[in-house]
């Protein structure tokens, strides 16, 4: 009877402290890959309903990609037209973190400040971000408004 609490509790032990690794592992292998703007919403910030600005990306702002790995790289290239064609005008390298239970992502490109985003939605398709930083007030009502990204694969 002994051995067999022993076994039930290096078990209990064993599955609880595996479980954080697990669910970060599996959702930093959701985020991991290119990602592409597909859409942009400002929402009032009065009332976190009503909605100000829906834009999607159009001309060579649809090739502009973002791309996460799982060691915790990140980069974002970005394209323009030239001579009326889309052509590669920089891109920009850096680090990430991300806290599965907050749902928490940082992004700080090199030689840029920490931009702090809130994942609300991260599955193999959809990645769908709240902006945490320089929100403006897009209806001049004097409350700061909510921006949100949402990128496809």
């Amino acid at each position: 009877m002994k051995k067999q609490l022993l076994l039930f509790a290096f078990s209990a032990i064993a599955l609880t402290s595996c479980e954080d690794d697990d669910v970060k592992a599996y959702e930093m292998d959701m985020l991991k890959g290119d990602w592409r703007v597909s859409k942009t919403e400002i929402i009032s910030g009065k009332d976190g309903k009503t909605v100000l600005s829906v834009g999607s990306p159009s001309g060579c702002d649809m090739k502009n990609l973002l791309h996460f790995r799982t060691d915790y790289y990140v980069s974002y290239t970005y394209y323009s037209t030239v001579a009326s064609t889309c052509q590669l005008t920089g891109k920009n390298e850096g680090e990430f973190t991300y806290s599965e239970e907050t749902k928490d992502l940082a992004i700080k490109f090199d030689q840029e400040e920490v931009e702090n985003y809130k994942v609300l939605i991260l599955s193999n398709t959809e990645l769908k971000l709240m902006q945490l930083f320089n929100n403006g007030d897009a209806n001049g009502d004097g409350v700061n408004d909510l921006y949100y990204t949402t990128y496809k694969r």
